[in-house]
């Protein structure tokens, strides 16, 4: 196994995981600036009002993208799996 071979490997598990998390990051930013948005205009300062759309709209990313992220982190193992005899040989 080459020193190339490695970085491959990292670069590749590097962008499976961003690509991963990229829904959940995104809809918890959205959701969050539009709350925060909210509050600053009617002076509303509650921490629930902060906390439970964000976990509401979380999960609503999961349930939607979940099936695809599935496919993404199997694809990637069965990848890395096929790729195992290569690298020791």
């Amino acid at each position: 196994m080459s020193d190339t071979d490695i970085i491959d490997i990292a670069m590749q598990t590097m962008m499976v995981a961003l690509k991963l998390s990229a829904p959940i990051l995104v809809t918890a930013l959205a959701v969050g600036f539009l709350v925060s948005l909210f509050q600053s205009m009617t002076q509303i300062q509650e921490f629930t009002l902060a906390f439970v759309p964000k976990v509401v709209a979380v999960g609503g990313a999961i349930v939607l993208s979940g099936n695809w992220m599935l496919h993404t982190l199997m694809t990637f193992t069965e990848q890395l799996f096929e790729r195992i005899p290569s690298l020791l040989g």
